[in-house]
């Protein structure tokens, strides 16, 4: 099933179930007022929710509308989003970055991060910048929904707590990230407002896509109508969401209702852009003048600038699976 949060003018806004073609909703109030309370009561609720998902799907319910635009982050405040670094040809293309260090890099055990997760951005919201020098940056992410974890989780029980998946943009201001580390508590101002796709869903009704606690489609990340990346999420997975569930509750049980980002999708391949439509392209910018340095001696993509548009979303079979995160930068 899919689920979104629409706005009520309430801060949780209201919890609706989308049909499968994204095309109407129907709320779902009556079984639980937003996707927290729902996460929550899972084992009870999520019956209820599929069995109104199948009467939406089958026309016994009519429904209305689904307008993408009225939609908040399936969760617009969450109990804790952490962001993991799943793809290790992300870490090895921005180590190089000032700020960087090589020990970071690490094939071990995956690198961890507390975003912030008091505001987290609707799909439509823009990406808010004080400056245009920031070198402002996209992160085209997977992330999942949980349920509650123990501390010192199997991956078995990492597995099994995985309730929602979708689609996120992790937005960087890259000139900030060598203070943040530089004061040696990790990232705080360089890592502002995440933004979420419309759409979360089940792992069962994605069918073979998802496996092996991953997502097993092209994410494509458009700037200003032009292709940017559209690398498969289930390609160079280095550590899966299970991995990186158990390191979060390594030291610590986690709540119903976290969020655990996969980090930037990133497939090894050395492609510059622009890429042709069969590319692979970057899931940031911050890869693609990696490649640039090491190829031309100088980055020659520029980070985004105040009204450039950036659309990301999970393609399949020509549908975007968790709608579209359509974002325009704007100066404060």
């Amino acid at each position: 099933m899919k689920l979104a949060t629409l706005k009520n003018g309430r801060p949780d806004g209201l919890l609706v179930v989308v049909s499968a073609d994204l095309t109407r909703f129907v709320s779902a109030g009556r079984i639980a007022p937003d996707l927290q309370a729902a996460i929550d009561d899972w084992q009870v609720v999520a019956p209820q929710l599929s069995a109104l998902a199948e009467q939406l799907d089958a026309g016994a319910i009519s429904g209305q509308p689904f307008d993408p635009a009225t939609a908040l982050a399936p969760l617009p405040r969450a109990y804790q989003w952490i962001d993991g670094s799943g793809y290790l040809s992300h870490l090895e293309r921005v180590r190089s970055l000032k700020g960087s260090k090589d020990e970071e890099l690490q094939s071990t055990r995956p690198l961890l991060y507390q975003g912030g997760s008091d505001s987290l951005s609707a799909p439509a919201d823009p990406i808010i910048a004080t400056d245009p020098e920031l070198a402002i940056d996209f992160e085209a992410e997977i992330a999942v929904i949980i349920d509650a974890v123990p501390m010192g989780a199997t991956r078995e029980q990492a597995a099994a707590a995985i309730r929602l998946i979708t689609v996120c943009n992790d937005v960087s201001l890259r000139r900030l990230v060598l203070d943040d580390l530089q004061n040696g508590f990790g990232f705080f101002h360089s890592k502002p407002s995440t933004a979420f796709a419309p759409i979360v869903v089940t792992p069962d009704s994605l069918g073979d896509v998802w496996r092996d606690n991953r997502l097993h489609l092209p994410v494509r990340i458009e700037v200003n109508g032009t292709l940017y990346g559209q690398p498969n999420a289930g390609t160079d997975v280095h550590f899966d969401f299970a991995d990186l569930i158990v390191e979060a509750a390594r030291t610590r049980r986690l709540a119903a209702g976290t969020i655990i980002g996969g980090g930037t999708v990133s497939n090894r391949h050395d492609e510059s852009l622009p890429i042709k439509r069969d590319g692979i392209g970057f899931a940031c910018i911050a890869e693609a003048r990696t490649v640039e340095k090491l190829k031309y001696g100088r980055a020659r993509t520029p980070f985004l600038k105040a009204g450039d548009v950036v659309r990301i979303g999970a393609i399949s079979e020509g549908q975007s699976v968790f709608g579209d995160i359509e974002q325009t930068v704007t100066l404060a």
